[in-house]
């Protein structure tokens, strides 16, 4: 499908040769085109990422395009996503800036100890509170808004770390926290050259200055989001080093070593398993009385070879499947939800007649799990369903398209 948009006065073909001269004039001018998909249109924003514009859709606007459309994307009540609208979520309706509340801390008080965040292994319990994301809920939420769950496999061999880390940036240029644009404190290294070192160097260092207080008190922590190289041995913890960072540790005590890889030991052992896999990485960062950059709290993520987050090996044989297809998929990220909470892993957006949301049921999977999945899948119509389950044997055949 050809999208067509409303830009200023004019409608214009995403095919036509005048429309990347067209994008940089509305990202200039702050324009909104509109997508014809719908009828008077969808708002969206353009963006620029790298030295491309782009036109992009508002956050959490997918499921108001067209099923046909290239903006189009499944209802996030299918994944972890859905529980935080509206408040560890709040989207401005006019600016489209999401403000996230959290439930880590980006400062740090004395010498408190490192920490290990995941709330898949934490006991569930009932809060009469607003929810917060958590470390790697944040992190999927810029995987999210980065696009970075969408797949063709037009795309392969095309998007490298230069990509990821464009669109990582970009997505946090639209939220904020406490009033402050995430992308201030947000560091995502960028792709390492050995001829531009000392450039390389500097920028960074320009980006990771607010590491050093000039004041006494409460020191300010940045995030910090990488690919996992190692974990090296230290005389005490561990020194984390990040690809596209060599030469610039990362310390973590002995304590939040030991407990790093007891919560995440699923995307260790996939990490290790598989050679092309990637370990991702989500921290929140500060500095040493000594100089040295230590891990105040960290989160992790296995993504494939095409930068899909997975979480068992059965994922990986679906998105092995998934990524050989010229459909478009998009992955369902879990967020703050435990395990034992059924989410749709993907969804096809291209299937014929209706796009089709795939679950997997897990071999330890109780009758409450099976409840809520048949209630999600009653409360969408519009959609197909597929079901792995474990137990069953075999992969089904994926829906034809």
């Amino acid at each position: 499908m050809v999208r067509r948009f409303r830009i200023g006065d004019q409608i214009v073909e995403e095919q036509t040769a005048d429309f990347p001269d067209r994008l940089a004039i509305a990202y200039g001018m702050k324009i909104r085109p509109l997508c014809l998909c719908r009828t008077p249109g969808v708002p969206m924003y353009v963006a620029q990422i790298a030295d491309q514009h782009v036109v992009k859709r508002m956050p959490l606007s997918g499921a108001t395009h067209g099923p046909q459309c290239g903006s189009y994307e499944p209802p996030y009540e299918l994944t972890g996503l859905g529980p935080l609208i509206g408040s560890a979520i709040q989207i401005d309706a006019a600016t489209g800036a999401a403000a996230l509340k959290l439930d880590f801390s980006m400062t740090k008080l004395g010498s408190q100890s490192a920490a290990v965040t995941d709330d898949a292994q934490t006991p569930e319990t009932v809060k009469n509170e607003a929810r917060k994301l958590s470390l790697r809920a944040l992190l999927h939420y810029l995987w999210h808004e980065g696009g970075l769950t969408e797949w063709t496999s037009l795309w392969r061999g095309k998007r490298h770390w230069w990509h990821v880390r464009s669109h990582l940036v970009e997505a946090a240029r639209t939220m904020t926290v406490r009033g402050e644009p995430l992308v201030d404190r947000l560091f995502v290294p960028e792709p390492f050259h050995a001829d531009d070192k000392t450039a390389i160097e500097q920028r960074r260092a320009m980006a990771l200055t607010e590491l050093h207080p000039s004041a006494p008190g409460a020191r300010r922590l940045m995030l910090l989001v990488g690919e996992i190289k190692e974990f090296g041995e230290a005389r005490s913890g561990r020194k984390v080093v990040i690809k596209h960072m060599p030469g610039f540790p990362l310390f973590l005590e002995d304590r939040a070593w030991t407990s790093l890889q007891r919560r995440f030991s699923a995307q260790l052992e996939l990490w290790q398993a598989n050679e092309v896999s990637r370990l991702m990485a989500i921290m929140t960062i500060g500095a040493a009385g000594s100089g040295l950059t230590m891990i105040n709290e960290i989160a992790l993520m296995t993504v494939t070879a095409e930068w899909l987050p997975v979480e068992s090996v059965y994922e990986e044989r679906v998105l092995e499947k998934l990524t050989k297809l010229r459909r478009k998929s998009v992955k369902g990220l879990r967020f703050n939800l435990s395990s034992s909470q059924p989410v749709a892993i993907a969804t096809l957006l291209e299937a014929d007649p209706v796009p089709v949301a795939l679950y997997l049921v897990p071999p330890e999977a109780d009758d409450q799990f099976e409840s809520v999945l048949s209630d999600m899948i009653a409360a969408r119509s519009d959609l197909d369903a597929w079901i792995w389950r474990i137990k069953d044997g075999e992969m089904p055949r994926l829906p034809p398209g």
